[in-house]
């Protein structure tokens, strides 16, 4: 029997490591990736993202990168959530935390089975290659449709014919010539279930994202106090969102069990009692956030996101907790919980 394709061994291989998707692209099959990332960039639609400025250089094209690159090896790991992301929208007293972020740092989880498949490929077939999770300027999803993984939704997340919207994207650059997998075909036809589902409007049309918007954008990489225009819409989400992502008719095709166990959700995160987090210093967030993607946003951001969450939530027992954060070392908390008093009712039910 003839030996594998080396691109079938590829696969088998990054199957075996735990990857959901694996497809292959030449290094410049994403032409018009860099074109749209200079428009995005030009409108001011990245916000507070300067990192996406500074390095858009790199992050247009592969080659921009690393010169050397030939082909580009796109991989997916499911993340699939065993239970509706959306089920605990509106429980007053707790936090929401987007389903990625409930389980371990997918950046070491993903980067590790990366490494281990980068090592054997080097071994195998003698090249030079890099790993990318979503730290370095990598155009991650363009590359995936490229690869023939999935396509970019109208919500500008990559969806997948057999894992929805639940996806980590990888990807490892190499110098090999590799015989491509042919692009993702787009699959949305007339659905609009993800830009009617989005809470704050970030979608000025499909396909488009507005990140300043975006509620994982003002939870998560906003550093300032959140505009009063979206707090309401906020809801009680902590960190990040999942709506886009969860409304998605595709996601009924995802295997759940093809889910990394890692990204199994700890139990203390799965639906956090906003008291707690409203009452967490410096040395308790880390201790509850170790080993999480959440604990890069600090203690300050993550109170301030739980204020906002308690303002929504109608509890006037909250306001108990809130009060002492008037007088928190940080100007974006004390905004925040002075806010969220004033949208509480009194315990007698009248409001303030």
């Amino acid at each position: 029997m003839a030996e594998h394709k080396l691109e079938d061994r590829i696969k088998e291989k990054a199957a075996e490591l735990g990857f959901a998707a694996c497809g292959i692209a030449r290094a410049d099959a994403a032409p018009l990736a860099g074109e749209r990332l200079r428009q995005w960039l030009s409108e001011g639609q990245h916000g507070d993202m300067i990192w996406m400025e500074e390095r858009a250089h790199h992050r247009e094209s592969p080659a921009g990168l690393w010169p050397e690159v030939r082909s580009v090896v796109s991989l997916g790991m499911s993340y699939a959530p065993a239970i509706d992301p959306l089920a605990l929208a509106g429980e007053g007293g707790i936090g929401r935390i987007s389903v990625y972020a409930q389980g371990a740092d997918y950046h070491d989880v993903v980067k590790r089975q990366l490494k281990a498949l980068g090592r054997w490929l080097a071994g195998d077939a003698g090249c030079d290659l890099k790993v990318f999770v979503d730290t370095a300027p990598v155009m991650e999803k363009p590359l995936a449709e490229a690869a023939g993984i999935g396509w970019q939704g109208k919500h500008t997340n990559l969806v997948s014919r057999t894992e929805g919207s639940w996806l980590f994207l990888g990807a490892i650059y190499t110098t090999l010539d590799l015989t491509p997998d042919g692009r993702g075909g787009g699959a949305c036809g007339s659905c609009d279930a993800c830009q009617v589902a989005c809470p704050t409007d970030a979608f000025p049309a499909p396909y488009r994202l507005d990140a300043r918007r975006c509620i994982s954008y003002l939870t998560i990489e906003h550093a300032g106090p959140i505009p009063m225009e979206f707090r309401e819409g906020i809801g009680n989400r902590i960190y990040g969102c999942d709506d886009c992502l969860a409304v998605c008719p595709w996601n009924k095709f995802a295997v759940r069990a093809a889910a990394n166990l890692a990204f199994a959700p700890r139990a203390e995160l799965v639906a956090p009692a906003l008291a707690d987090l409203l009452a967490l210093d410096d040395a308790g967030f880390r201790q509850v956030f170790s080993g999480s993607p959440i604990k890069r946003i600090g203690r300050d951001r993550m109170v301030r996101n739980a204020c906002i969450a308690a303002g929504n939530s109608g509890d006037p027992g909250l306001a108990a907790v809130l009060r002492p954060l008037l007088a928190d070392a940080s100007p974006v908390v004390r905004e925040a919980a002075d806010w969220a008093i004033g949208r509480l009712p009194v315990a007698n039910g009248s409001s303030h």
